[in-house]
């Protein structure tokens, strides 16, 4: 797979984190984060997960696939601990699970089941059964919107929406559907993660990002390397409206 990649602080650093931004986004999502000044010695590798932003898109659509890319990937960068966002926390998720990567694992927003993502996704997809990428190219449309709700400058607004606009949405009716695909097939990765053994943060806002159902939060409380993490408040986009949380939990990770 091709990655685009953006590198942040310096070379010789004694730490180095990979970065995943979630569907549709590039690795410009990170750049709050990247911005922290508790992480200014750190080296964070934000790489855009192939085929979304448009970047190139991947032979192989699937999440597991994008996860034994990304594994390789942190392999290459020494990575010590490994970030993901919505989808890009899902393909953390499954690196941990097929021992790809075996350090820590800080997932913001993840989904751990079709009941966890958003409706309007999954509409989209079957409606794509019938239109093909027409649904994608109208979401792309009102990218605009979805961001309006994000509680960030308005300059770093119209970047961010910049960035979502370059999918291609032939490319996005091929991602999301594997994605959907994935989770359907294990009913729920909760137990996936668990099984993992891995130390992970799972972090979501009481309100917009999504969430867990109960059975899910009872394996996720249960799980003994687990930390379930609750925001308060409404937040859309998590590395862009919370850096300084997602900056704490990326150090607390640090072995």
């Amino acid at each position: 797979m091709d990655w685009e990649i953006t590198v942040h602080g310096p070379p010789g650093a004694r730490h180095t984190v990979l970065l995943l931004p979630g569907g549709l986004s590039t690795a410009e999502f990170y750049a709050e984060v990247a911005a922290q000044p508790t992480l200014a010695d750190i080296r964070l590798v934000a790489a855009t997960l192939p085929g979304h932003g448009g970047s190139p898109p991947p032979d192989d659509p699937t999440v597991e696939a994008c996860a034994r890319a990304a594994a390789k990937l942190a392999a290459d960068y020494g990575s010590d601990v490994v970030v993901g966002y919505s989808m890009g926390a899902n393909v953390a998720l499954e690196m941990a699970a097929t021992e790809g990567f075996t350090g820590p694992i800080v997932l913001l927003a993840p989904s751990f089941s079709t009941p966890d993502e958003m409706l309007t996704l999954r509409v989209l997809d079957r409606l794509a059964l019938v239109l093909g990428h027409l649904p994608y190219a109208a979401m792309l449309g009102f990218t605009d919107v979805a961001l309006n709700a994000a509680r960030v400058p308005p300059e770093r607004r119209n970047v961010l929406g910049r960035e979502v606009r370059k999918n291609n949405p032939r490319q996005l009716r091929r991602l999301f559907r594997a994605y959907l695909h994935y989770l359907r097939v294990h009913g729920s990765v909760a137990e996936r993660l668990c099984a993992a053994g891995v130390p992970a943060w799972v972090v979501h806002a009481e309100r917009g990002d999504g969430g867990l159902t109960a059975a899910e939060r009872r394996t996720l409380t249960a799980c003994p390397h687990t930390t379930v993490v609750t925001v308060p408040g409404t937040s859309w986009f998590l590395p862009n409206e919370k850096p300084e949380l997602v900056a704490d939990l990326i150090l607390g990770a640090l072995p």
